[in-house]
């Protein structure tokens, strides 16, 4: 049998922790605070990477791939996206590596080998793609540049968690050049729409739309499009964000285009990205005690059928009627495991494709053949039920159906019931540290405001909806005039 983890109820963060290794998603590396994404985890990564590229392109987006390494000149060009990330950037200063002369067993960085300018090792990729969009826009015939490259990025983290937060992570980030103000902010309101079109269709999560505050918002942007999602702890999850760059990094690397009327104009840009921290949030919203959830969507194996024999004789008449029945499943897009391995007994098979989330799993014994039936077995509601063999197909088409909503309602009713307006500072700190959730609360519009709430309770401004309706209050904090509640949680 596979080992029982930690309960959420005992210790949250280690059930997660525990979860993450012993369903062979991913581990810790040799590399302090990076991680090796394992073949079951890399699975689903490689699905959403699949549904997120399909949108993409419906867009007109093309991928492409850029350096990996900036120069630091590059990297300072446009000022506040440099100071945003300077504390968090990896630096490769030589080039080089040599013989130790004291111990020959050894190496040494060489000292003559240093180069004339650091490379940066990408945070984010704005400066290095701004540079080169410099030599492909000339004209307003070259625009809109709508370009998303899938890659790696490095942020010197100093508590990692594995998918949360590591030092080096997988991303998608895209990032478009636009003739008019309006049309990058219109593609920026897009692609944040698209991440919260794929949250909650693919990945079954509800998630809320909106944009940051100044504190909260991308270094360098002039606004912050996000989708918040809310944990089982209670946390809020920001699951992907979109950003309007102005013409900031246009300015910073002297992206210029001759208008249709003739004139030199700046282009407008955007950026946007989701990041492997997306399988945490899968995790965190669905999986339970015992322990992954996956919506059938996501899941790299969405079936398997499980045999119950004793003896190759048995083992041979079911594999008949199993291999049957994965063909059809198949045929109907579905993907099937039929795991008629005799190095481990059904016992221990059934607890570790519960362990791994597989949402439907299919038992089939001697009295099954018998009848023309078999066991059939939710991973959502861990219920059991009789199925004639000849109705398999039709059953397993509905529940991948069936579980997907389900999942994603069982999260919108935990997440709609963890929303709650207060109307003072005290009630506010009471939500928040025996409820959780989000907390919808009037705020005077300031920095200096935010802060002192950050400070006093560590909870942020997660977003500023973008359905709220607007309504006349007081903050919380300072009773000062306010015209819209905003979001507000701890959160990862």
């Amino acid at each position: 049998m596979s080992k029982k983890i930690t309960t959420r109820k005992e210790d949250y963060s280690r059930w997660y922790n525990e979860l993450v290794v012993t369903a062979d998603l991913a581990e810790n590396s040799a590399v302090r605070g990076c991680m090796v994404i394992k073949p079951y985890g890399y699975a689903i990564w490689e699905k959403m990477q699949a549904e997120l590229d399909r949108m993409f392109k419906a867009t007109g987006h093309q991928n492409a791939y850029f350096p990996l390494f900036v120069p630091k000149s590059l990297f300072e060009a446009e000022e506040k996206n440099a100071e945003g990330f300077a504390k968090e950037c990896a630096v490769v200063t030589h080039y080089r590596l040599k013989t130790d002369p004291d111990n020959p067993s050894k190496l040494i960085v060489d000292p003559e080998a240093k180069l004339e300018e650091e490379l940066i090792v990408r945070p984010t990729s704005e400066a290095i793609i701004w540079n080169t969009y410099k030599g492909w826009v000339q004209s307003y015939r070259d625009l809109p540049i709508l370009i998303n490259q899938w890659a790696n990025v490095v942020r010197w983290e100093m508590r990692t968690r594995l998918f949360l937060r590591t030092a080096e992570f997988l991303w998608q980030e895209g990032h478009t050049a636009h003739e008019t103000k309006a049309e990058a902010l219109a593609e920026a309101e897009q692609m944040n729409d698209i991440y919260a079109e794929f949250v909650e269709n693919f990945m079954a999560i509800p998630v809320i739309k909106g944009i940051k505050s100044e504190n909260e918002r991308f270094a360098g942007a002039l606004e912050t499009y996000c989708i918040e999602a809310l944990m089982q702890d209670g946390k809020a999850l920001q699951a992907g964000t979109s950003h309007f760059l102005g013409q900031n990094f246009a300015k910073a690397f002297d992206v210029k285009f001759t208008s249709k009327e003739g004139k030199q104009e700046y282009v407008w840009a955007t950026s946007w990205g989701v990041s492997t921290r997306l399988i945490g949030a899968l995790i965190m919203t669905h999986s339970d005690d015992q322990g992954l959830v996956l919506p059938p969507k996501l899941a790299p194996v969405q079936v398997v059928i499980v045999p119950i024999y004793k003896g190759e004789e048995q083992l041979e008449l079911i594999s008949v009627v199993a291999n049957e029945m994965a063909g059809k499943l198949r045929e109907a897009g579905i993907s099937v495991k039929f795991d008629n391995r005799d190095t481990y007994k059904p016992g221990w098979k059934f607890a570790q494709y519960e362990l791994q989330g597989v949402p439907v799993r299919i038992a089939i014994g001697p009295k099954d053949l018998e009848k023309g039936s078999v066991e059939l077995a939710r991973r959502d509601t861990l219920s059991k039920e009789i199925v004639p063999q000849d109705m398999v197909l039709d059953k397993v088409k509905g529940l991948m159906i069936e579980i997907q909503e389900n999942l994603f309602e069982r999260a919108k009713n935990y997440r709609d019931s963890h929303i709650t307006e207060v109307d003072n500072f005290e009630e506010f700190k009471e939500v928040l540290e025996t409820k959780g959730g989000f907390i919808s609360a009037h705020w005077d519009g300031t920095s200096e405001t935010e802060l002192k709430i950050k400070d006093k309770t560590k909870a942020t401004i997660r977003l500023i909806p973008m359905d709220g309706k607007m309504e006349d209050g007081k903050c919380i904090l300072t009773g000062n005039p306010s015209s819209q509640r905003v979001l507000f949680a701890k959160a990862y």
